[in-house]
């Protein structure tokens, strides 16, 4: 079972929209029915497909008749009369055709239990076999971001960009190339129609024959036969009927796919918060109770507002439980991911492995928490954010994790300190801050080298690259500028402080 709310949640993301309505969005979901009468009996259940209601008005009578809590209509521009009370009601796009909805919903609510239990995807490569017997040739299944979701027996005798693309899970560049060439992309975006792609021995393909799997407007994926002539006749017919049957597949493992990370989405923010049962929650997700680091995520991609950042929280999330190490949770503007690490280097590593997936436009920043207790992953958090913030102000190249960049965080943290009140205007800093800016000296630059090397005038001369009578000179001239209080361990302590968070 599911809760409406997590309904209404899933199927908004395929184009449904929830009308007013008043009923209890934690109301349980068990089944699905069509308007249907039995024996004289109206068939009953808690959510309603009203298949060829002539009206939004008779939709809501059968929905009652049924005794629903939910009936889904098809989107149009009438009013819902009198806005029930006692029933929710979803309309749907037009474009979407009620056998590729119902999939969904009946996957949803029929599945959800299994499916929150750990429930892995359709077995898409049964059906990538059936599809090759039916078309006499070896299938590979994609999703729309071109990545290998399933593929059928045979493909040892294919040619070598078939074996590539499927231990790289996607096709090799210079075989991209070579589709581009062909228009294949722009195609699959815009017909239902399969399109033939004839042979590049340069590529190492004899030949494909694909076509898109389309739910609707929206394209799902793409069914892929390796060919040496376009396909015909039977096999045509199988490919374009198949692809329908692949839709319909990716649909399901899609709203599995959407609970599934739901479901964890929830677990993960839980256990983020440490709750009295953190271990119960980490046992749940499949993480181990100790060692465990948190990484915080954030993603951007000019022109692409937040779907840089739901791209990697997809990737973060891409297959069931048992095929991840890790866990994750989308909140707000950053996606946080709970990993087994005892070392950093594992972390660090697993985020490198999540940008190889995403596209090259998108830049990735993250930060990384020391290793922790499932009971300390509130703390982890802060610890996180503090390193995520710490690579954003630096932009530097490597990953920073807590337990490494203790002092830079550390700094990070003074000088947040430092720049949430007023700056003196006067005091030795700022009036050899004023001195340099008037009169081009390095007087500043100076005192923080002298203050580093515990004033050993040599060490501070490499430092700078000049002769320590310069520093010797430079000290003087600073003493008879401002007072500097070097004999006062306080005042140099402060000073040290100001400079390095300057």
């Amino acid at each position: 079972m599911i809760t409406l709310d997590r309904l209404i949640n899933v199927l908004g993301g395929y184009g449904a929209r929830l009308r007013v309505t008043s009923v209890d969005r934690s109301t349980e979901l068990r089944s699905v029915v069509l308007p249907e009468v039995v024996d004289g009996r109206t068939v009953s259940g808690d959510v309603l497909l009203a298949v060829g209601a002539p009206s939004a008005e008779e939709a809501l009578r059968w929905a009652r008749a049924a005794r629903a809590a939910v009936v889904i209509v098809r989107q149009t521009g009438a009013a819902i009369p009198a806005e029930p009370s006692d029933i929710a009601v979803v309309a749907i796009d037009s474009a979407m055709p009620w056998s590729d909805f119902a999939a969904i919903v009946y996957g949803l609510v029929m599945e959800g239990r299994e499916t929150e239990s750990g429930r892995g995807p359709t077995d898409l490569f049964a059906l990538a076999d059936s599809l090759a017997g039916a078309v006499d040739g070896p299938v590979v299944i994609e999703d729309r971001l071109a990545q290998v979701l399933a593929y059928s027996r045979g493909q040892e005798v294919t040619d070598a960009a078939r074996v590539a693309t499927i231990l790289a899970r996607q096709a090799p560049p210079d075989l991209r190339a070579v589709f581009d060439a062909h228009g294949v992309f722009a195609h699959l975006a815009a017909s239902d129609e399969p399109v033939f792609v004839p042979g590049v021995d340069a590529a190492g393909m004899t030949g494909r024959m694909v076509v898109a799997a389309r739910a609707g407007r929206e394209l799902l994926g793409s069914v892929w036969v390796a060919c040496s002539e376009p396909l015909t006749g039977s096999a045509w017919r199988a490919l374009t009927e198949g692809a329908h049957t692949v839709a319909l597949h990716l649909l399901r493992s899609r709203a599995s796919a959407d609970l599934e990370r739901q479901v964890e989405s929830e677990l993960v923010i839980r256990l983020l918060e440490s709750p009295a049962d953190a271990a119960t929650v980490a046992s749940r997700l499949g993480l181990p109770p100790a060692d465990l680091r948190v990484i915080a995520l954030r993603a951007e991609q000019r022109g692409h507002g937040h779907a840089a950042l739901l791209q990697v929280f997809e990737r973060a999330t891409a297959g069931f439980g048992w095929s991840r190490p890790s866990r994750s949770a989308l909140a707000g503007t950053t996606v946080y991911t709970v990993l087994a690490a005892p070392e950093a280097a594992v972390a660090r590593g697993w985020v490198s492995s999540l940008v190889t997936t995403l596209d090259e436009q998108v830049v990735v920043r993250a930060g990384i928490s020391a290793p922790a207790p499932a009971t300390g992953l509130a703390g982890a958090r802060t610890e996180a954010d503090e390193c995520l913030a710490l690579q954003e102000s630096t932009d530097s190249v490597v990953f920073p994790a807590y337990d490494e960049s203790w002092d830079d965080v550390l700094l990070q943290r003074l000088r947040t300190a430092a720049r949430s009140g007023r700056a003196p205007a006067r005091g030795a800093v700022a009036d050899l801050r004023d001195h340099d800016r008037r009169h081009g000296t390095a007087y500043v630059r100076t005192l923080r080298a002298w203050l580093q090397e515990h004033g050993d005038p040599v060490r501070t001369a490499a430092a700078l690259g000049v002769h320590e009578n310069t520093v010797r000179y430079r000290m003087r001239r600073m003493a008879g500028l401002t007072d500097l209080h070097l004999d006062d361990s306080h005042k140099r302590f402060a000073m040290m402080i100001e400079l390095a968070v300057d």
